[in-house]
């Protein structure tokens, strides 16, 4: 079983060899009936033969066209924060992918925190989800996160987010590349957020914003980057970035897109002596949370770092000795903003509009 990081060595062409190439090979032959499933499945719903509900008040959906770590959780409390500012009572759905037992999932968890006052539905039924908002909790706009494929629920404005490391999923559908559907898809949005646009320069940024406009001229364009603030400890403190500088640590993450992760933490100014990915939502047994702890101490770190979404999870069963931080970043809006909200408000002003 490959991990995040492996995966996209050998998808993205970097692992090489005859084993490598025999791989992607095998991969290349699976990616052809996958990605026709989705061609067909978009053209039920392009042509009106898959039902599409409306929920009664605006849709926003955030998602993306590749597999993880786009970075949609901080869009989604951006948004919700910028609706809420304006008077609007604003409702979250999203499927709860990777939650047990009816329990919230690590990016509700992250969101409840940070966002207490917003009401978030998860229900694998996003339409139902969608209802349960609007008549349990009044909501009067819908924030649908990782909803680009969730095409039975109607939306008002698809915001669709680009990876500036991997903006294009190796150019192949998953399992031969990391895109959920073929790129001629972002014909269907309204609008893009390129992130991690901070870690990128000026030509690559115009090369990816060339390429999506000219599969959809009329959407709107903004670029954001994920800024380091401070360290979260598990109590709920924050402390300065530089509180082990000079000092190594050990990072683990059990996101997406691993790599990101680790950028911004040497972003960050922090010194890695060890790092660990584990899946994507991955649930941390309290047996692999006690592993993790003597891990960190067995390199001898100063502190174990992870981001947000993992420490929600593992903080309870954490224990003593190294002590545990998050990563704690804010989503900011480098270019295109005015633009973006613009578009925002005029689909929060025309209830129904598309």
């Amino acid at each position: 079983m490959l991990g995040p990081s492996e995966f996209r060595e050998l998808v993205s062409g970097r692992r090489r060899g005859v084993k490598a190439a025999a791989m992607r090979g095998l991969l290349r032959a699976l990616e052809v009936p996958y990605s026709a499933a989705m061609r067909v499945r978009n053209w039920r719903y392009d042509t009106g033969r898959a039902e599409v509900h409306a929920a009664g008040v605006p849709v926003i959906s955030v998602g993306n066209i590749t597999l993880g770590g786009t970075g949609k959780t901080p869009v989604v409390e951006w948004l919700a924060r910028w609706l809420t500012e304006r008077g609007v009572r604003v409702g979250i759905v999203s499927r709860g992918y990777g939650a047990k037992d009816g329990r919230p999932n690590d990016e509700a968890l992250e969101l409840a925190e940070k966002l207490p006052e917003v009401p978030h539905v998860q229900d694998a039924d996003r339409v139902r989800g969608a209802q349960r908002a609007t008549s349990e909790f009044g909501s009067q706009v819908l924030v649908l996160d990782d909803g680009f494929q969730h095409r039975r629920l109607k939306r008002d404005f698809d915001l669709v987010l680009i990876d500036a490391l991997e903006p294009d999923g190796f150019e192949h559908v998953f399992p031969r590349g990391t895109l959920r559907e073929p790129l001629t898809s972002w014909a269907r949005a309204d609008g893009f957020l390129l992130t991690r646009a901070d870690q990128v320069n000026e030509a690559a940024r115009m090369a990816i914003r060339e390429r999506a406009l000219s599969v959809a001229p009329r959407a709107v364009w903004a670029e954001a980057a994920y800024v380091p603030r401070y360290l979260l400890d598990a109590a709920g403190g924050d402390h300065p970035l530089d509180t082990f500088a000079g000092k190594p640590v050990a990072a683990f993450c059990g996101i997406g897109n691993p790599d990101a992760f680790r950028r911004s933490l040497e972003d960050a100014g922090l010194k890695l002596a060890s790092f660990r990915t584990l899946p994507d939502h991955y649930a941390y047994p309290a047996a692999e949370v006690t592993e993790l702890g003597a891990w960190a101490k067995s390199v001898s770190a100063a502190a174990a770092v992870c981001t947000y979404k993992d420490l929600v999870k593992v903080r309870g069963a954490w224990p003593a000795g190294v002590p545990l931080v998050a990563l704690a970043s804010r989503l900011e809006v480098t270019s295109g903003q005015a633009e973006l909200e613009a578009a925002l408000q005029y689909v929060i002003g025309t209830p129904g509009s598309s």
